[in-house]
């Protein structure tokens, strides 16, 4: 690989993970995941899925989903 392909790699990389939000609401995750709500609720009773109280709303970090399904 040279030099200029492995900038345009970094740049690309930087360019996807810049785009992705921060935190996803649970019926995001349900989506994004393939994982039932009563599962993602289990996940966070049992610490396993962080998650991010904004008023009443129950958010869950991106990476956090991120860690959990291995990608």
């Amino acid at each position: 690989m040279t030099k200029s392909e492995s900038s345009a790699a970094e740049s690309s990389r930087a360019r996807s993970s810049a785009m992705e939000p921060l935190t996803v609401r649970i019926s995001t995750a349900v989506q994004l995941t393939g994982i039932s709500r009563s599962r993602l609720y289990e996940l966070i009773q049992s610490g396993d899925l962080e998650t991010v109280k904004v008023g009443r709303t129950t958010l869950i970090p991106y990476k956090s989903l991120k860690t959990l399904t291995g990608v």
